[in-house]
């Protein structure tokens, strides 16, 4: 079954989110529990599950980068999705915070053409930061 366009830009933001947050060696830390990780082995993690919300699920303030251990398991049964709302209200404020959380629950209709828009602006940023990390490999 071909991957819907929704299916990828959510993967493609998610990408995002964990290679923009890496280090010039590719490593970056979990918003939840702190563990160092190289991007390719972290989560793209959502603060506002991408299932439960249409209207948060592609906004790129509400996906940040998890380790697997976290995103998986964490946010249900452990302590990762208080962590991860101490994390949100230092990254973008109480407010907003309170905001996401009150309108996860509106709707919002995205197009074919939205999406493709999505995809397209997310995969070139993601590319200016596989340049900047494939830059610095070749310097060691």
């Amino acid at each position: 079954m071909a991957e819907t366009l929704r299916a990828k830009a959510l993967k493609t933001l998610q990408k995002l989110s964990r290679i923009s947050a890496a280090d010039d060696f590719g490593y970056c830390k979990c918003v939840c529990c702190g563990k160092l990780e190289h991007y390719k082995n972290m989560d793209g993690g959502h603060f506002i599950p991408k299932g439960s919300s249409s209207r948060w699920a592609l906004e790129e303030s509400n996906v940040h980068v998890q380790c697997k251990k976290c995103n998986l398991y964490g946010m249900r049964h452990g302590s990762a999705e208080a962590q991860y709302t101490l994390f949100m209200i230092d990254w973008v404020g109480k407010d907003q915070v309170e905001y996401m959380l009150a309108t996860k629950n509106d709707p919002i209709k995205f197009y074919a053409a939205d999406y493709r828009e999505m995809i397209a602006e997310w995969t070139e940023q993601i590319k200016a930061h596989e340049r900047r990390l494939g830059e610095r490999s070749r310097l060691k």
